[in-house]
């Protein structure tokens, strides 16, 4: 029966061109960590710069995503999906003259950093509320599942293609990103849209936040997307992946794009597991499951001084988070209705955005005043202690036995 479903949602050409659409854009997402990261700490050499990139992206996005939520519910979701990718490859155009031309700053690069971070305020919301538009009813846990898999085949491709496009030239990937944000954006032009529910009502203060009180009265959502936020925050170790590749495992760029890739491969392959075998019962104690697994994880990378055991542990930290993932957008997106589902996305989105790059800073930070080594532990040991906490705060979370 999941093979049969894998393949009409594969067949169906909405659902398809929303695969390839999103692909590309989380393709550039990865070349771009990868090139930026590189390149902000082999100008400064700097844990506590490198950290920044993430500060400077989360902002923007924490000030405008909840008017980008009530946008991607007032307007045509394909329309912004699509604008917001042309001003990535634009930026990205920016960034590639800047660095063949040489004149390129790191506080330039903050700056594009800081757009990337206005643009996915919007984009982000706009791609996850799409979603239910484009596939057939009855078939949203496994695209859900699917479309988890093929951005991971996108997360492992990017890196490795950042790692040696940088090495090549600094301008390389940045060039490869923009070309792929375009042709994503053309794809995206292409998706026909089955159900629209724009809204036409005049908007107000309180529609605005509408999301917020939403998550707020359902514990099981709130327990599932501040879970992710403390646990990705204090575990995000990957974060520190430019100072393990240059100054602890000696692997250079190439390794950097290979120590990014591996957990996208760990992730992969579960979601191929989860394609055909979804998670029919206990699914909250699963999730807190896959978090503690992922906290173990991270400490056995935090603690490796050897390429292959390092590569192994992040392939398991992304296994675990792909459980932990398909579980909450699921989650997420069966309990809201279609009408409000940008605005809950807008505030999913923040924590998850909160989560990532907040917890890049907070890794840079810590890295700068104990080490790259003790913080990453420490993050690992933050990550366990939240998942056991937040069972006994969310019963409710805890006790979910289905995703129906």
């Amino acid at each position: 029966m999941s093979a049969v479903t894998s393949v009409n949602l594969f067949q169906h050409r909405p659902f398809l061109l929303y695969l390839w659409s999103r692909s590309f854009s989380r393709l550039s997402s990865q070349i771009a960590a990868v090139a930026v990261g590189w390149q902000v700490y082999d100008m400064t050499g700097s844990a506590f710069q490198l950290g920044m990139v993430g500060l400077v992206q989360f902002l923007p996005t924490a000030i405008l995503v909840f008017a980008a939520g009530h946008a991607v519910d007032r307007f045509d979701r394909k329309r912004v999906l699509q604008i917001c990718q042309i001003a990535e490859g634009l930026t990205g155009l920016f960034l590639a003259w800047g660095s063949f031309a040489g004149w390129l700053t790191v506080p330039q690069i903050f700056v594009a950093m800081a757009v990337f971070g206005v643009i996915t305020a919007f984009e982000n919301p706009a791609g996850a509320a799409m979603l239910p538009s484009v596939v057939p009813d009855g078939t949203l846990q496994r695209a859900t599942a699917l479309s988890t898999g093929v951005a991971q085949i996108a997360m492992i491709t990017g890196p490795a293609l950042g790692g040696f496009a940088y090495a090549v030239s600094p301008a390389t990937p940045y060039t490869m990103m923009s070309i792929f944000w375009i042709v994503g954006a053309i794809l995206t032009g292409f998706i026909a849209i089955e159900r629209s529910i724009a809204p036409k009502e005049p908007p107000t203060f309180a529609d605005l936040f509408a999301g917020v009180g939403f998550v707020r009265s359902n514990p099981a959502i709130l327990g599932t997307i501040s879970l992710d936020l403390f646990a990705v925050l204090l575990g995000g170790a990957t974060a520190l992946l430019p100072i393990y590749a240059r100054d602890i495992l000696d692997a250079g760029p190439l390794g950097l794009g290979v120590l990014r890739a591996a957990p996208a491969v760990g992730a992969l392959m579960m979601t191929v597991v989860l394609a055909r075998r979804s998670i029919q019962r206990r699914v909250g104690m699963r999730m807190f499951q896959a978090v503690i697994v992922f906290g173990v994880a991270t400490i056995v990378f935090a603690l490796s001084t050897t390429m292959w055991l390092s590569v192994i542990a992040l392939a398991i930290m992304g296994a675990a988070d792909t459980v932990s993932v398909v579980i909450r957008l699921s989650l997420v997106q069966l309990a809201t209705p279609d009408h409000m589902r940008g605005r809950v996305g807008a505030v999913n989105f923040l924590f998850i955005n909160a989560s990532n790059q907040l917890g890049q800073f907070e890794s840079g930070v810590t890295a700068a005043l104990m080490g790259a080594m003790p913080a990453a532990v420490l993050g690992g040991v933050g990550t366990v202690l939240v998942a056991l906490l937040w069972m006994k705060l969310f019963p409710t979370l805890r006790e979910v036995e289905r995703l129906e």
